[in-house]
């Protein structure tokens, strides 16, 4: 099964914002984290190493930008979806199953290919099965996709609204009031919660580092659906910008964020703010923040026609699978400095970083403008 499609007839106009958030979102991971810590080393100035933090994950409770990339991609999954919702469960098996078999497709081979990126870099997948870690980013995706998928197709906005709001309330009980076996209720530590106890106990396989709770564990999977819910949501809302306004659209879109962050961290009050654990008030400050740079990508993208400005994301965005996994299989430094190293070894020391930096981003850009040209596209 071949997952690169040339595209070469007319199509229906795709959201440019959103290709365009999306790779924003995949620009810091493909080597953009590193820009603050060579504009310190350029200049000297302490705001740079503030803005450095932000490109690393929280240690645990705590909140990071570089820990809103995740949910965000999961978020802006859910919006893709939003776009073209279709209720398929009136529908007669013969027609319905051929959606049920191109989902349970596109999630099998997410997780596959989740667990290629985890044994990238030359080590291989390991032969012996306990070994192997399965749970993954993209099979976070997945699942996440998966089940919002199952949601779209057979229930109503107003069912998915329930759902989402149960989930986030369920969790809640159940990692605060509901007493670990053997445990304690409340216990958030690594070692102590309940997302250390289900993945001991049903997680096949090995541990992000080993360690006693995998940041893409079983049960942390059940609060990001709501992740692509909530992008399910809002694209729904774009969908209807022709009837209320785009502009009211947006502000729709950054207003809900707002509520969203605030009621987050209101809740981080009870129930702590954490990536690994992917707590409720990770799940509402993630949305909001999502919800509030799409609004603002959708303003200055698809409103005020910035696609011109926004094409270095755009072309990221629309091959983001592909760039995401090459990131584990290919070594993009080496052939930067292949390329351009001799521009890099000539600059003063002070400018080498950061122009090791853009050549390391231009590689890679070049090459995805080069598939954008041809119309190639990889999408799974």
């Amino acid at each position: 099964m071949t997952i690169v499609q040339a595209d070469t007839k007319p199509s229906k106009k795709r959201l440019a914002s959103l290709d365009a958030l999306r790779g924003m979102d995949m620009f810091w991971i493909l080597g953009g984290q590193s820009i603050f810590a060579a504009l310190f080393v350029l200049t000297g100035w302490t705001g740079w190493q503030i803005f450095e933090a932000h490109t690393l994950h929280s240690a645990w409770h705590g909140f990071t930008f570089y820990d809103l990339i995740f949910p965000l991609f999961i978020f802006l999954s859910g919006v893709t979806m939003g776009l073209a919702p279709k209720r398929i469960d009136h529908l007669p098996w013969d027609e319905r199953k051929v959606h049920y078999r191109k989902a349970v497709k596109r999630l099998l081979l997410l997780c596959a290919l989740g667990i290629m990126y985890n044994h990238g870099w030359g080590t291989g997948i390991p032969l012996a099965f306990d070994e192997i870690r399965y749970t993954s980013v993209l099979g976070r995706i997945a699942v996440a996709w998966f089940f919002c998928a199952m949601l779209v197709w057979h229930t109503s906005i107003r069912t998915q609204v329930f759902i989402a709001v149960g989930l986030l309330l369920g969790y809640w009980i159940l990692m605060c009031f509901i007493p670990v076996p053997g445990g304690v209720a409340g216990d958030l530590s690594a070692v102590g919660s309940w997302n250390a106890w289900f993945d001991k106990h049903f997680l096949p396989g090995i541990s992000y580092q080993n360690r006693p709770v995998d940041p893409e564990g079983v049960l942390s999977s059940l609060p990001a659906i709501i992740n692509a819910m909530a992008g399910v949501f809002a694209g729904q809302l774009i969908i209807r910008a022709s009837k209320i306004g785009e502009w009211k659209t947006a502000g729709i879109l950054f207003g809900a964020g707002v509520v969203s962050v605030c009621l987050g961290w209101l809740w981080d009050l009870q129930f702590p703010v954490n990536k690994e654990l992917w707590t409720s008030s990770f799940v509402l400050v993630t949305v909001g923040w999502s919800a509030i740079l799409l609004a603002i990508f959708y303003a200055l993208v698809d409103i005020l026609n910035g696609q011109k400005l926004a094409y270095p994301f755009v072309i990221i965005g629309v091959n983001s699978i592909i760039i995401y996994i090459a990131s584990s299989l290919v070594n993009w430094s080496y052939i930067s400095r292949s390329v351009f190293g001799g521009f890099i070894n000539a600059a003063p020391a002070p400018w080498q970083p950061l122009i090791a930096v853009i050549a390391l981003l231009l590689v890679q850009i070049l090459v995805l403008h080069w598939m954008n040209k041809r119309k190639i596209f990889v999408s799974v």
